[in-house]
């Protein structure tokens, strides 16, 4: 079965970029040291300090791993050739929630860089699945746990 292709911005790339060479660079020294003053104490049996270090080490090398399989399955979306008629991945979004009746703005992204903390929602998401392909003045439904939520569609520009 082929591997699903993490769609990502260039600025979520970049991102993750440069997250894995701190990573790789950086963070892999810093416990590498940590590791060997642990070791310096003596009994490894009854150390917390090397414990805590090799998990740390461990925590590490997996989200590497994870990285480095997100990038190689990345498919980039070069803000630039957003076609602005219609909600794609890259975009920034402003709908007004019908029932409250108030404005609200997205940045679609793929499901690798989505955060709720920034705005950024997920292709995959309810609210993604329901923006994409959507043209201003269009009214969405988004299934969500609440009932059925509608968005009307403001604008739809370039993130950059």
């Amino acid at each position: 079965m082929a591997e699903k292709k993490n769609i990502l911005t260039y600025e979520g790339l970049k991102k993750l970029e440069d997250e894995l060479q701190d990573l790789k660079v950086v963070q892999r020294r810093e416990i590498a040291q940590k590791i060997k003053e642990a070791r310096e104490q003596g009994d490894l049996s009854e150390n917390a300090e090397y414990d805590a270090a090799k998990d740390e080490q461990r925590d590490i090398e997996a989200r590497i791993e994870q990285i480095e399989k997100i990038l190689k399955n990345a498919e980039v979306v070069l803000e630039e050739e957003i076609d602005l008629n219609r909600i794609s991945i890259g975009c920034v979004v402003r709908v007004l929630d019908i029932e409250y009746d108030e404005e609200e703005e997205y940045k679609l992204v793929g499901s690798s860089e989505a955060s709720s903390l920034q705005n950024k929602v997920s292709n995959e998401s309810p609210i993604g699945k329901a923006l994409l392909g959507a043209q201003v003045g269009d009214v969405v439904e988004v299934e969500a746990p609440a009932g059925v939520v509608q968005y009307k569609v403001l604008s739809i520009q370039r993130a950059s």
